[in-house]
C-alpha cells in the first residue's frame, strides 16, 4: 500500500499543472453535458437575445395581455366599423335629440338626433389614424436625425441640439391653435404633420443618446477597426443595439397623440364636422351636459380606455426591454 501511494503521488507530480488542468477541463465536460449543464438537454442550441427574453416576458405579463387585446380590438373596429356598429355616423334624425337608449341605440343619441353608440365606433378610426401615423412620422424622422448627431457628433450635433431646444420651448396646444387655425383642410393630415413637427425632438434626443452609448461598445470598436463603413456600422451595429428606447417612447407617444387630436378637435382646430371624432363629439355634447350626459360620457370614456391601453403598453414594453429591471 505504501508503494503504491507513492507511485500515485509520482504520477500526479509528473503531470504538473497539466494534469490539474485536464482534470479541471474533464470535469468542465461533464458538466456541459448534463441535462441541467450549458450543453445538457435543456439547451436548445439558439442564443437569447434581448427582444426574444423581452417577448418572453410580455406574453407573461397581465398588464400586456390586456392592453393589447383592446388595442387589437380598436383596430378591428378602425378597419371594418360597420361589423359591429349599424347605419351611418352622419345620419341624425332631430326628432330623437337628446334621447336615451333605445333599440338600435344603446347609447342614447346626441343633441343632433345622431347614434351615439354608431358615431363612438365610427371615431375610433380617426383617432387611431391619427395615433399611428403621427407615431411612424415622428419615430422616423427623429430617429434618423438624433441617430446621425450621435453618430457623427461636432458641428451636425450642436445644430441639431439648439433646433431641439427651440421646439422644446413652442407650448403645444398653443402651437396647434396658431398652425391650424390657418388651415382650411378637414382631412387628418394637417393635424398629423402638426404633430410630427412638434414631436420629433423628443425622440431625436432619446435616439441620440442611445447612439451615443451604443457606439462605446467593442463590437462597434471592431467594426471600425475592420475598416466597416459608416453606414454599415450604423445599421448594421449600432441601430439594432439603440432602438429598444425608442420603441418605448413612441409607444407611450401613441396614446399621447391620440389625446391630443381630440383635445384640438375639441377646440375648434383640429379635425371639424362633418368628421367623425371623438374630440367633437365631447366638444358638441358639453353645451348639453346635464340633459343628455351619455353623449358626452361614451366618447370621453372611449378616449380615456385607448389612451390608457396604448400607455400601458408602453408601460409594459419599456419594463421588458429594460435590463436593469430584470
Amino acid at each position: 500500500m505504501p508503494e503504491r501511494r507513492r507511485e500515485q503521488d509520482g504520477a500526479i507530480a509528473g503531470t504538473g499543472m497539466g494534469g490539474a488542468m485536464d482534470l479541471a477541463a474533464s470535469e468542465a465536460t461533464t458538466l456541459e453535458g448534463a441535462p441541467g449543464g450549458p450543453g445538457g438537454a435543456k439547451d436548445t442550441g439558439k442564443p437569447r437575445s434581448l427582444w426574444s427574453d423581452a417577448w418572453r416576458d410580455l406574453r407573461r405579463n397581465p398588464v400586456f395581455l390586456v392592453s393589447a387585446l383592446v388595442i387589437l380590438f380598436l383596430f378591428f373596429i378602425s378597419l371594418w366599423p360597420s361589423a359591429i356598429a349599424p347605419g351611418s355616423p352622419l345620419s341624425c334624425d332631430l326628432a330623437k335629440a337628446q334621447d336615451g337608449p333605445g333599440p338600435g341605440a344603446p347609447f342614447g343619441y346626441d343633441g343632433q338626433g345622431c347614434n351615439v353608440y354608431t358615431r363612438t365606433v365610427y371615431g375610433a378610426r380617426t383617432s387611431v389614424t391619427v395615433g399611428v401615423c403621427a407615431t411612424l412620422g415622428v419615430a422616423l424622422l427623429g430617429s434618423v436625425l438624433g441617430a446621425l448627431a450621435g453618430f457623427f457628433g461636432g458641428a451636425w450635433d450642436a445644430v441639431l441640439s439648439r433646433g431641439t431646444d427651440i421646439f422644446f420651448a413652442i407650448p403645444v396646444v398653443l402651437g396647434g391653435l396658431v398652425l391650424l387655425s390657418v388651415v382650411t383642410s378637414n382631412t387628418v393630415w394637417p393635424v398629423i404633420g402638426f404633430m410630427v413637427l412638434l414631436g420629433w425632438p423628443q425622440v431625436s434626443r432619446i435616439a441620440r443618446g442611445s447612439v451615443i452609448t451604443v457606439q462605446q461598445n467593442d463590437y462597434v470598436q471592431a467594426a471600425r477597426a475592420l475598416g466597416a463603413s459608416h453606414s454599415r456600422i450604423l445599421l448594421r451595429h449600432i441601430a439594432p443595439n439603440a432602438v429598444a428606447p425608442v420603441i418605448v417612447v413612441a409607444t407611450i407617444a401613441l396614446g399621447t397623440y391620440i389625446a391630443l387630436e381630440a383635445t384640438l378637435s375639441y377646440l375648434g382646430v383640429g379635425l371639424k364636422p362633418p368628421s367623425v371624432s371623438w374630440g367633437i363629439d365631447i366638444s358638441a355634447a358639453s353645451p348639453y351636459v346635464r340633459n343628455a350626459p351619455h353623449a358626452l360620457l361614451w366618447p370621453a370614456g372611449a378616449l380615456a380606455v385607448t389612451v390608457l391601453a396604448f400607455i400601458m403598453l408602453g408601460d409594459a414594453v419599456r419594463d421588458a426591454l429594460d435590463p436593469k429591471l430584470r
